[in-house]
């Protein structure tokens, strides 16, 4: 079995690491520190499973997803990520992760949620799947603004907030810059806010700052 660890603190990937190999002695394990280091392993090879952190430094956030599903759509991906807010979770999944654990659980259920994405499924913690489910039995009037967002509204809100230019974001996401501020529109309107630094704001009081991934 190969599996591709990307994190970049090198005492968690080392626990990960650990986690993996007690549970499958004969796995091969190759790890990047890096989203960059990652684009060019499943570049090289096939893997079976990837576990990924979201806080790296070469990416924010749900791009990190994004990019390495881009480049390997066939992947089973456990995500790992400080955040705990059930609509990211949502986002993470919506962009094709197999499975979601936030880093305090990784220790107890990582490789459950490994065992269960390798046998063609897909996982949460029973927290978050709670979380999840009073989401969607609220209905639409007790959603926050940004849920009501599209994935790629999503994705362009977490940029904008960051500070991104729309250029480095059409790059990022492979779009137009036109495309890209049809987005911004469409964001601040949904959102009630006149600009970046009112976004900006909204997204650190709902818990959304890509400094928390």
């Amino acid at each position: 079995m190969n599996v591709l660890l990307v994190e970049d603190h090198p005492i968690f990937r080392f626990g990960v690491r650990q986690l993996i190999a007690q549970r499958w002695p004969e796995a091969a394990i190759s790890e990047a520190a890096s989203l960059a280091d990652a684009l060019e392993l499943i570049r090289q090879r096939r893997f079976d499973a990837g576990v990924i952190d979201l806080n790296l430094p070469d990416a924010e956030g749900v791009e990190s997803v994004s990019q390495v599903r881009r480049g390997a759509p066939n992947l089973r991906l456990v995500v790992l990520s400080l955040n705990t807010e059930a609509g990211y979770a949502t986002r993470v999944l919506q962009l094709g992760a197999a499975a979601y654990l936030t880093k305090d659980r990784a220790a107890d259920e990582l490789i459950l949620a490994l065992e269960r994405v390798l046998a063609g499924g897909r996982y949460i913690t029973a927290s978050l799947a709670d979380h999840l489910a009073d989401l969607m039995a609220g209905g639409g009037a007790m959603r926050a603004p940004h849920e009501e967002l599209s994935t790629q509204e999503y994705r362009v809100m977490l940029q904008l907030a960051a500070g991104h230019r729309v250029g480095e974001i059409a790059e990022t996401m492979k779009l137009s810059p036109k495309t890209v501020s049809t987005y911004r529109s469409r964001i601040l309107d949904k959102l009630g806010v006149d600009g970046n630094v009112e976004l900006a704001r909204y997204c650190i009081s709902h818990g959304l700052s890509l400094d928390t991934l």
